[in-house]
């Protein structure tokens, strides 16, 4: 049931219940840092990154200091610098490339120098280890067409080292490739699980619309946890118990990933969904890109339009997880 009424021409935004404040009124892609006192966030697809500070709104811009062709992603990594994921050339005319032929970098929390290379392309979102320097990311055929069949995906997974201040990738080895598994996909890394990490989730793109999957890093067993024919599910934020996912889901409205809302899944092959937001009740609106603080109380997503690309943003929101509980018991 949802908490709110949204009117046939209105905002969600405009009718928040007392569970979700609007944090910013601009703004796409959050990420919690590790003392949940702070959130990352892109100011646009290809824009640069931010930084609120929750107790008072201060916003600081981390990526102005030095030029650069904008980013698609910002992710804190363990030791609180950043991992950024963005082109080493746009053109706004062919947009679409840009986003294709993204690059990691490493931007060191001081912000007194541009962002290191990693030296490896990455599509979409990367996936970063809260606890220790390692990341997962993903390639399609598209940024590597010389060694990558056409159509093909791939997950790797890799260590952050520092030699002489610089960060360089090491121990990478490949996850899985697309064409390994029982049925077709396209991949994109998304979470490791808590709390040992021995886990990887992953949207498995265009299988039954989307799904929930999970590989065990060390014996590449793929579990479907969402299976759910003809309704989209992706990943995308993960809670440190480990025990569920944040999805988004049409499961609402079965209209496709323009039409999704922010959906709660038991990672035990239950198949338990819970509903979470109901911007998608609002004609052209949508709730995504949802992640998790570290001490599992509060959930920091976007306010999203149906018709817009996959990840543009129109302001960052957080959701009371305690508070909501209480609402619904009343």
């Amino acid at each position: 049931m949802s908490t709110w009424a949204a009117g046939s021409d209105d905002n969600p935004g405009d009718h928040l219940p007392p569970h979700i404040r609007q944090i910013t009124w601009f703004g796409e892609r959050a990420d919690f840092s590790h003392d949940g006192k702070k959130v990352l966030f892109l100011t646009k697809t290809f824009g640069d990154a931010m930084e609120i500070e929750l107790a008072t709104g201060h916003i600081r811009n981390l990526t102005a200091h030095y030029p650069h062709y904008g980013y698609t992603r910002a992710l804190y990594l363990a030791n609180g610098d950043i991992l950024l994921s963005g082109p080493e050339s746009f053109d706004p005319k062919r947009i679409g490339e840009a986003r294709s032929q993204c690059w990691l970098y490493v931007l060191d929390k001081s912000l007194t120098k541009p962002a290191a290379p990693l030296g490896t392309k990455c599509s979409e979102g990367p996936a970063v280890s809260r606890k220790r320097m390692h990341i997962a990311w993903t390639h399609v055929a598209a940024e590597y067409p010389d060694e990558m069949s056409a159509g093909s995906s791939r997950m790797q997974e890799a260590d952050i080292v520092y030699e002489e201040g610089r960060p360089k990738l090491v121990n990478q080895k490949l996850i899985v490739s697309s064409g390994d598994l029982p049925f077709k996909c396209t991949l994109e890394t998304q979470n490791f699980r808590p709390p040992d990490e021995k886990e990887l989730t992953f949207s498995a793109y265009g299988h039954q619309g989307t799904d929930v999957c999970g590989i065990d890093l060390v014996t590449k067993n793929v579990m479907n946890y969402s299976d759910s024919p003809g309704q989209y599910d992706e990943p995308e934020g993960i809670f440190p118990d480990g025990q569920y996912t944040l999805v988004e889901c049409d499961k609402q409205n079965l209209k496709g990933s323009g039409y999704v809302d922010l959906w709660k899944l038991k990672l035990d092959g239950s198949h338990r969904y819970e509903r979470l937001t109901y911007f998608s009740d609002s004609p052209g609106y949508k709730a995504s890109n949802p992640v998790v603080s570290d001490d599992g109380r509060f959930i920091a997503f976007q306010m999203a339009k149906s018709r817009e690309a996959a990840g543009v943003g129109h302001g960052i929101f957080i959701y009371d997880i305690e508070r909501a509980g209480k609402q619904l018991k009343k």
